[in-house]
């Protein structure tokens, strides 16, 4: 099963494809504002609304064998220790060897955002090299999930 934490997923369609190649059973959760699936294999799961209630749900049902897609580092985090796969949007892969340092870096990046309000943005733009790059690492995590 693949768990991806739709609100606000820049690789929905992606994700989609993947899982329909490789006929696997696929969870878009939100809170919200998505058009359930025409494809036997897509799920559309609408969890009340309020903060990390799609994560929740998540973490509640991942394990071995599944793949979750997030960009919630704390949401990982609790999917790579309950023995899924994690893939982030830009298709990096998050795992036991490096979600630490991960975790870290975001508290880092928080405190510093909080002790500087002038801070701004620093995010890019996600492109096509992003996107192709998640496909392969979504294709990658289910082979780890499969074997």
């Amino acid at each position: 099963m693949i768990y991806v934490d739709a609100d606000a997923c820049p690789v929905k369609a992606e994700a989609e494809a993947v899982a329909t190649r490789h006929k696997v059973r696929l969870a878009l959760v939100c809170n919200g504002g998505l058009r359930p699936s025409s494809n036997p294999l897509i799920e559309v799961i609408y969890v009340p609304d309020g903060p990390d209630e799609a994560d929740k749900w998540i973490a509640d049902r991942a394990g071995p064998g599944d793949v979750v897609v997030t960009g919630d580092i704390p949401l990982a985090s609790k999917c790579v220790e309950a023995g899924a796969q994690v893939v982030k949007h830009d298709g990096e892969a998050l795992t036991v060897a490096n979600i630490g340092q991960v975790l870290a870096t975001r508290d880092l990046m928080a405190d510093l955002r909080a002790a500087d309000p002038f801070r701004q943005g620093g995010g890019k733009a996600f492109s096509k090299a992003d996107r192709s790059r998640f496909r392969d690492g979504l294709e990658r995590a289910l082979r780890r999930a499969a074997g």
